[in-house]
């Protein structure tokens, strides 16, 4: 299930983590009113192999497969036998055609799945639905897969039967996956990936994984290199559907030599690394889209204070810095972009932690720009747009854009400044939707004008981080 996780905001303002709908726009120019370009679109992707020890990707393989993401256990593996079929149905927006195709292909190419689209019946149906609708079954669900239902009318009906309940799969035969259909192109591009992966394959999500959509932290938008090694792993000959825990881990170890030789073949399993309940629920208070800033931001400390006495260095501290640096208020900016600093330090050394990086670049260069730091938001933006670009973000890449121009404007570079906030507001269409919400976004970024000086922020060389 696909959370509204950052539904907060995606930069910080001048005076902290104030929500993007609050952000002052004091002078009536700063508003973006150019025509919009035609809307950018990605074509190509670049996913990785994983970079981690088979002996890890089976542990997380386990995780992943036999939990829900409410940590409750379920006893048996299941999946689809046979091949598979997908069709679309409802308002279906104008970009959901191409994307699905994409994504099957990758899936067809990647993790060698047998699985096609089709017109009518089929195994996964995919139905877009009014968000309103949506939200009034499940509120805090961006997108969201069901088992053995096939429309969104009879999951209204059965919602609280047993017949939804994933623990009762023996064999996966029929699921629904249930998407907005008034949402941005990129957001129902998320939901495709995420939702149809765990339609075919695992249900939990780990924060602890700093390489995968299987996360809930959102940072990876598409599915990865280790996803599609998961799902490969997930429909190998060696398993089958009713298999127990204890039957799949047995044959683990050389399934993913096969089919992961870089990986190693060592058979000792990784030790058990679980992600207690109070960390997780603070961080979704933290960054979910209620409550009020107090406590978004007393919720942030304490998830920091969890993952500071657990010990951890991986993902999950990485977020709890993130976390506490996005919500910190006026009068704390300057632990605000320790915490940014920390963060980027544990990001640079886990597999796949370039997009977050990225994500971090971008609320220092929002500051940077904010207190009329042209040249540190150039460089911030500069080492994170590649990174967005192959993490195929468009909303992050154009409000790194947008971030860039105005940065660009202020050191007088005005052609270029152009250039660039004309290819912002192309990969807005795609990132943020309709063209008032485009407007919308853009225009809170253009408002980061200087102010009076404030903290200086060490800009260091990420190299190829982003």
């Amino acid at each position: 299930m696909r959370h509204w996780l950052f539904a907060a905001g995606l930069f910080l303002s001048a005076c902290g983590g104030m929500p993007e709908a609050e952000v002052a726009m004091e002078r009536p120019h700063w508003l973006v009113i150019d025509p919009l370009p035609q809307m950018k679109v990605f074509s190509d992707s670049a996913a990785t192999r994983p970079q981690r020890p088979n002996a890890e990707i089976a542990r997380d393989f386990l995780e992943l497969t036999f939990q829900m993401e409410s940590g409750r256990r379920l006893e048996r593996f299941s999946r689809f036998e046979g091949p598979i079929t997908v069709s679309m149905t409802g308002p279906v927006p104008a970009t959901a055609e191409a994307d699905l195709a994409r994504l099957l292909t990758r899936l067809r190419h990647e993790a060698r799945i047998d699985i096609h689209e089709t017109e009518g019946p089929a195994a996964v149906s995919i139905e877009f639905v009014e968000r309103r609708r949506m939200q009034a079954l499940v509120p805090t669900a961006a997108c969201f897969v069901v088992p053995r239902v096939t429309s969104f009318e009879t999951y209204r009906r059965v919602r609280r039967e047993a017949q939804v309940d994933w623990a009762t799969l023996q064999e996966r035969e029929q699921v629904a996956i249930f998407i907005p259909a008034d949402t941005s192109p990129q957001e129902v591009r998320d939901c495709l990936h995420e939702e149809l992966a765990q339609a075919i394959g695992p249900l939990n999500d780990l924060y602890r994984l700093s390489d995968s959509v299987f996360n809930d932290d959102n940072f990876h938008t598409v599915l990865t290199g280790f996803d599609m090694l998961i799902l490969r792993a997930t429909y190998a000959p060696e398993l089958r559907s009713g298999m127990t825990r204890a039957e799949v881990a047995a044959v683990l170890p050389k399934l993913l030599a096969r089919i992961n030789p870089k990986g190693g073949r060592a058979t000792a399993p990784a030790p058990e690394d679980p992600t207690p309940r109070p960390w997780i629920e603070a961080i979704e208070e933290a960054l979910g889209p209620t409550g009020s800033d107090r406590r978004r931001h007393a919720a942030a400390v304490r998830a920091l204070s969890i993952a500071r006495a657990e010990g951890w260095q991986d993902a999950r501290m990485g977020f709890s810095l993130f976390g506490f640096g996005r919500l910190g208020v006026a009068d704390e900016m300057d632990l605000s972009v320790a915490a940014f600093i920390e963060a980027v330090r544990i990001y640079l050394t886990l597999p796949g932690g370039e997009i977050h990086t990225a994500h971090i670049d971008m609320q220092m260069a929002a500051l940077a720009l904010s207190s009329g730091q042209a040249p540190e938001a150039i460089l911030l933006c500069n080492r994170a747009i590649p990174v967005a670009s192959r993490a195929e973000n468009a909303a992050l890449l154009a409000t790194l854009l947008m971030i860039r121009s105005e940065a660009l404007r202020l050191s007088g570079h005005a052609a270029e400044a152009r250039a660039s906030r004309l290819d912002s507001l192309a990969w807005a269409r795609y990132g943020f939707g309709d063209e008032a919400e485009v407007r919308s976004r853009m225009s809170e970024i253009a408002a980061l004008t200087p102010s009076r000086p404030s903290l200086a922020l060490a800009v260091t060389d990420n190299g190829d981080s982003g």
